[in-house]
């Protein structure tokens, strides 16, 4: 059985390893851990009999011209190789989407698979006027999702993620 928890103290080694065989790379750990002591990160583990399985990390992102909004990116997210097709990628988007609204988020941005995250209710960025002018990737990979169903208005502007995403 999968939990899905808040990362604690005691995890960080763990996520660390998720994040290097997940991705194959130590890029996203690295990521992770330069912000785990930032304010307003949501970071999730999924474990399995005690062990860490996996990770979500949500990082609050600015948006130009600022709307009084509270926007979080979602990224990296990372499962262990011999456990990814199983439902935990899903368990804790799910569960970071959740947190992130009763931690006062009004939408989330991601960069990922576009086959993938319109499941969770995400749809292309650009649709909504988004832009991501400091990262070269295809409109489809950029995607929003409203927690907030009073913001499709507002939710405008160039998004800039902090500093840490473009250092790593």
């Amino acid at each position: 059985m999968i939990s899905v928890r808040a990362e604690g103290p005691l995890d960080a080694t763990s996520v660390r390893e998720v994040n290097d065989q997940a991705f194959g790379s130590p890029v996203e750990g690295r990521i992770v851990e330069s912000l785990r002591d930032a304010s307003d990160c949501i970071s999730l583990v999924a474990t399995k009999n005690d062990l860490v399985v996996g990770h979500i990390l949500f990082t609050p992102v600015s948006l130009t011209p600022s709307a009084g909004l509270r926007v979080a990116g979602l990224g990296p997210m990372s499962v262990l190789p011999e456990h990814q097709r199983g439902g935990i990628g899903s368990q804790l988007i799910r569960a970071g989407l959740e947190a992130c609204r009763e931690h006062g988020y009004s939408a989330v941005v991601v960069v990922g698979h576009p086959e993938y995250y319109p499941r969770f209710g995400f749809e292309p960025a650009h649709t909504r006027g988004l832009t991501l002018p400091d990262f070269d990737v295809p409109q489809e990979v950029f995607m929003v999702v409203e927690l907030d169903p009073g913001v499709r208005e507002r939710l405008k502007g160039a998004v800039k993620y902090r500093a840490e995403f473009a250092e790593a």
